[in-house]
């Protein structure tokens, strides 16, 4: 062999020799979890994520939205590693494990400039069904009530059925959203619409200037600080939701974000820390 050919066949050698050498050294895994499910917990869910990253090197948290039922079905199948579900689970839900990791409550929601201060119960299953259509049945303007309902799949949804006793084809609304940022802005840009959310996020909305009213339940004022005391008649466990026992990364995330290092996260998304 020419000495030019056995030199160009040494140098390819050498670089399948490196290439294969380089193959071989085991590259270290990226660890990941996956969290899917309600819009209320995921954005929490995605700032303990953030922290938890940072106190453990080589971890990546995905957190996506998409509902409680997404949570459910995805912790179920193993899609995700861990549901967000902002409800208990239900009897048919056993098979399931929950873990509690804040609290919220649910309030009904106005725009600032509707007269109307307070419903009763009664009122408001009649708004909702549509036995009252105008507010002045009410107390309020002579305006057609505009009625704004949760989606299917929603765990506020769901609650606000529970609450009221009601099944989801009694509702007449107007108006279908999805995450509480949708009923917000679909009720401040409507003077004639009512609608229910989580009680965190809207009372922060409103304590920055969004033309929302937070109406009180039962002569309950709606706020954060009501449902911690617990007085608060319509509120909810935000859940982290597995298909078995948790173990490993799973169980690390868990315990982490039930422990009192996130307090400060859970304050400030509006909802209510664990008592430790």
């Amino acid at each position: 062999m020419p000495l030019l050919s056995l030199n160009r066949y040494l140098s390819a050698l050498s670089v399948m020799l490196l290439v294969a050498t380089t193959a071989s050294i085991p590259q270290a895994a990226e660890r990941k979890l996956v969290l899917t499910g309600s819009s209320t917990v995921a954005p929490l869910a995605a700032e303990i994520g953030k922290r938890f990253e940072r106190e453990n090197p080589g971890v990546r948290v995905d957190v996506q939205s998409g509902g409680s039922s997404r949570g459910i079905a995805d912790a179920r199948s193993g899609l995700a590693d861990i549901g967000l579900v902002s409800r208990a689970l239900k009897p048919d839900e056993q098979d399931l494990k929950s873990f509690t990791i804040a609290l919220d409550g649910i309030t009904l929601i106005v725009h600032k400039d509707n007269p109307v201060q307070t419903l009763t119960d009664p009122q408001i299953v009649d708004i909702y069904t549509g036995k009252i259509t105008r507010w002045r049945a009410v107390g309020g303007a002579d305006r057609p009530i505009t009625v704004v309902n949760k989606a299917e799949g929603r765990s506020t949804l769901e609650l606000f059925l529970h609450h009221f006793q009601l099944k989801s084809g009694d509702i007449k609304a107007h108006v279908v959203i999805g995450e509480n940022q949708q009923g917000i802005k679909t009720v401040a840009g409507n003077t004639s619409a009512i609608g229910y959310v989580s009680i965190g996020t809207a009372e922060y909305e409103a304590s920055q200037g969004v033309p929302i009213k937070l109406l009180p339940m039962a002569g309950v004022d709606a706020s954060v600080e009501n449902v911690r005391n617990g007085r608060f008649p319509l509120a909810r466990p935000l859940n982290l939701v597995t298909k078995a026992e948790s173990e490993g990364l799973v169980r690390q995330f868990i315990d982490f974000s039930r422990s009192e290092s996130v307090h400060d996260l859970v304050e400030a998304q509006y909802f209510v820390p664990l008592a430790h």
